[in-house]
């Protein structure tokens, strides 16, 4: 039978109320109440009921955290910033992969609310249509109607009137950074490798690459810009097309590291050498990014600070019926794949 309250009581030679304070932290206690307490807690190998917890204080202590693939690094970094946050505060984060489904991502939000979650942080791109935000939006004011927290994370709002803070990533700004990098390089034939299509990072950064050619008085040459997703095959097959419909380019810059270091297997397969026939620059400064070689110019994404920055405004002091959004800045990370093109 497991521990009770009462038994830890007894055995400290306190009230049951005591106890409670003591593991609640609540009210203040006798530094020699409280030892007493702890030691009854460790002999008795005593664990709080967390649905009593949750039935007393309208909280369960649980962090939902539902992202699009859990073994994204991208997505893997952010996680462990939430999670390392969250047990500060010791509460309980539970890893939901919707895999990019909306479905399954509604599906997620709807079991978490039913568990009462004290915060649920939403990662990564969100579908760019109509449906999915009226949907999205629902689920965000079933949530706040509920007493839980959502927070965006990667991800602007669905609309105005969404309940929610958001944490977004500035990666239009980052886009433009990289790009302006290979332009004064003086690279002019620069293909783009994007993410999927109608999400909202793919649009952001695709819009900084060409607000950055643009600002150079550059044209984009649609044929250099090749619709994949975030994988590193989705990388290497964009650039084995590039390469066998003949078109000329000597710089390639990728949604991601992971499409860049795909970029890079396919040029070398080509017998192409980075930098020195095409230079190649990825995004986010994934582990990928100094596991390849050359290591990879890239825009560094501060992912762990992202995931804290999360939990601190799930359970900061901010009015839950008021919106805070907090723009996480990127960085140009220039490292050996990336050099001036090849003269002749």
């Amino acid at each position: 039978m497991p521990v009770t309250l009462v038994e830890v009581a007894a055995r400290a030679g306190v009230s049951p109320a005591t106890v409670s304070r003591v593991l609640n932290g609540n009210y203040p206690v006798a530094e020699s109440t409280r030892q007493r307490v702890e030691e009854a807690v460790r002999e008795l190998d005593y664990v709080v009921n967390a649905h009593a917890r949750a039935l007393l204080h309208a909280t369960s202590g649980i962090v939902g955290v539902v992202l699009n693939d859990a073994s994204d690094p991208f997505f893997a970094g952010i996680a462990r910033g939430i999670q390392g946050a969250a047990a500060e505060t010791s509460r309980l984060s539970v890893i939901c992969n919707s895999e990019g489904d909306p479905e399954q991502e509604f599906a997620f939000l709807d079991l978490l609310r039913g568990h009462r979650a004290d915060a649920v942080i939403l990662v990564g791109a969100a579908p760019e249509d109509e449906e999915y935000r009226a949907a999205a939006i629902a689920r965000a004011k079933g949530l706040r109607s509920s007493g839980t927290r959502l927070v965006l994370c990667g991800r602007p709002a669905p609309g105005d009137d969404a309940p929610g803070d958001v944490v977004t990533i500035d990666n239009e700004g980052g886009s433009i950074a990289i790009t302006r990098h290979l332009v004064e390089l003086g690279h002019r034939r620069i293909a783009y490798v994007t993410g999927p299509d109608g999400r909202s990072t793919t649009t952001a950064r695709l819009a900084g690459f060409r607000a950055a050619l643009a600002e150079a008085g550059l044209a984009v040459d649609e044929n250099l810009v090749v619709h994949g997703d975030f994988s590193r095959q989705a990388g290497r097959e964009a650039v084995e097309r590039l390469l066998a419909a003949g078109h000329d380019f000597t710089a390639v810059l990728a949604a991601n590291d992971l499409v860049a270091a795909g970029a890079v297997s396919a040029l070398r397969a080509a017998g192409r050498s980075i930098p020195d026939d095409v230079s190649v620059a990825g995004y986010d400064n994934l582990p990928t990014a100094v596991d390849v070689w050359p290591n990879l110019t890239t825009v560094h994404v501060p992912l762990e600070e992202i995931g804290r920055k999360a939990v601190e405004l799930a359970f900061g002091p901010g009015n839950a019926q008021e919106t805070t959004v907090v723009t996480v800045p990127t960085e140009l990370v220039v490292r050996d794949s990336t050099a001036g093109p090849a003269t002749g």
